[in-house]
């Protein structure tokens, strides 16, 4: 089976050389920087209606956490265009997080249609080092389709875990890999090399699952879901919360 999958990537390779070669050479990224927020506005747009009743359930929850002061401070990490605001509950103070400057165009457009919310900050950093955030000073962070593409999703939880204070949540949806064995789990691996590329670092076999249930938050929710578009390599998802 691993000769098989090493033999289709070199076909996909062949298929796709120039994007490999523009890689290789250290020019794809800065052209994948431009052009991935466009991509994801796209993207976003098109999932949320699939996926809308379940976002809507699974953040609702965040009116639970407000204090006496009636706010809770939220950060976003990997915030992406801010397809995520429609579904916060009003009171909430919103920091965004992300490494890709070029979001930051799309956040004012979605935090001026959402007014509800009082933003923040917009914070150019990676969500292995957060430095700029101090140690329990977040109720909730929220990630979204962010554990995919990130260098260390074991380091973006210990951070998720020093930002927010005692007793506070993440909120988390994620795509994972097909169950090994499959034959969606074999095409996964096959495209993995090259659609990292084009998904900015996503990587499609990651059992991200595994990564949160490890990261010692006192307890973990957590529900599979189907996904949205079957003519994408991404696999299911899981949504839930993690309570530190």
């Amino acid at each position: 089976m691993d000769g098989l999958v090493l033999f289709l990537q070199l076909l996909v390779l062949l298929l796709t050389l120039p994007l490999h070669l523009l890689a290789l050479l250290g020019c794809w990224q800065p052209i994948c920087k431009t052009y991935f927020p466009y991509l994801m506005a796209m993207l976003t747009a098109r999932s949320y209606k699939k996926m809308e009743s379940k976002k809507r359930e699974l953040f609702s929850q965040i009116k639970d956490l407000k204090g006496t002061s009636g706010n809770v401070a939220l950060l976003e990490l990997g915030c992406g265009t801010g397809a995520n605001f429609q579904f916060y509950p009003q009171g909430c103070k919103v920091t965004c997080v992300d490494p890709n400057p070029n979001f930051e165009k799309f956040l004012t457009k979605s935090m001026a249609e959402n007014k509800h919310l009082q933003y923040e900050r917009f914070i150019v950093a990676y969500g292995e080092n957060m430095k700029q955030l101090a140690d329990s000073s977040m109720d909730v962070v929220v990630c979204t389709l962010v554990l995919c593409s990130v260098q260390s999703p074991r380091k973006v939880l210990q951070e998720v875990q020093r930002v927010l204070r005692p007793g506070g949540l993440l909120f988390f949806w994620e795509h994972v890999a097909e169950p090994q064995g499959s034959r969606a789990f074999l095409w996964q691996r096959v495209l993995e090399p090259t659609w990292k590329h084009i998904g900015d670092g996503c990587h499609l076999t990651r059992e991200t699952w595994k990564d949160i249930e490890r990261a010692q938050f006192s307890e973990v929710q957590l529900e599979w879901q189907p996904p949205p578009f079957r003519w994408l390599p991404v696999g299911p998802h899981i949504m839930g919360k993690a309570v530190k």
